[in-house]
């Protein structure tokens, strides 16, 4: 298998110790989980990591994947502090990463993708060298601090395709990590529900919690083709940001290959958080 790691991963920045201020242990479940699917991916030893985020460069329209020959970022405490609404004082703690982008292989995906799917191929300034490099968003950066340095391609959902077309973007992954024989660990980066509680930006929907709870139930069981099946009113009332990304996954890893195993579930704010290992 070209798969040789996969995985559901959450992107909460306070997630992360260095961001986590004066709350530590707020989501010190999720983070021990990230720990534990890091040392499966180091186990595993991969090639490259594909992350499949919902907040990296958007095209109206279209999936995006990055063909840069670099991706960079940094995260800052105050930027943690927002995205909880938490008050905390600026003690000037930043994460940054920047990784290599394995091109061959977002050129293979691209290629395998096309003509079937909308699929813009990035890149930034030059064609080559340390100025071509693109933003590496929050949503990449939080499951990749807890995994090995290795290579990197991120790919952008479009929560405007169908779900369907989600699924073929995973058969791309795929098709393309079986031609080039990459030892790929696949990332789905998701947080679920965000209608969780009342002071939070989406406020509160009943709906939250049981969107949460048959999620967890479909992942545990591998039934990743079923989450398409949510109710569009119930997915616009618990506002989660998990189906697109799982579903590429889905794509990538056919249910004949899942070994799925959740580590955590936790809402420790306004979002759900699922770890789980998928193969």
């Amino acid at each position: 298998m070209s798969i040789v790691f996969a995985a559901i991963a959450p992107h909460g920045l306070p997630i992360l110790p260095e961001l986590a201020g004066d709350h530590p242990d707020l989501m010190s479940k999720t983070r021990n989980s990230l720990r534990a699917l890091g040392e499966a991916a180091r186990t595993a030893d991969p090639d490259v990591f594909v992350i499949i985020t919902p907040h990296g460069i958007r095209a109206e329209g279209q999936f995006t994947i990055s063909a840069s020959a670099y991706m960079e970022g940094e995260l800052n405490e105050q930027t943690a502090a927002l995205m909880v609404r938490m008050q905390r004082p600026d003690k000037g703690h930043r994460v940054h990463m920047r990784r290599t982008v394995d091109r061959d292989l977002a050129l293979a995906i691209a290629q395998a993708a096309s003509p079937d799917l909308p699929l813009a191929v990035l890149n930034f300034a030059t064609a080559d060298g340390p100025l071509s490099t693109l933003p590496l968003d929050w949503g990449s950066m939080i499951p990749l601090a807890f995994m090995p340095d290795r290579p990197v391609v991120v790919i952008q959902t479009a929560r405007s395709r169908p779900f369907t077309e989600h699924v073929r973007l995973g058969q791309a992954v795929r098709t393309a990590c079986d031609a080039l024989r990459r030892r790929a660990a696949l990332i789905a980066s998701c947080d679920w529900a965000h209608a969780h509680a009342e002071d939070g930006p989406y406020g509160y929907h009943e709906d939250a919690g049981r969107l949460d709870a048959e999620v967890e139930q479909l992942i545990a069981a591998g039934d990743l083709e079923r989450l398409a099946d949510f109710p569009a009113d119930m997915i616009e009332n618990a506002r989660p940001d998990g189906m697109w990304q799982a579903l590429v996954l889905a794509g990538a890893v056919p249910k004949a290959e899942r070994r799925p195993h959740v580590l955590s579930y936790e809402r420790p704010t306004y979002f759900g958080m699922l770890c789980a290992k998928m193969a």
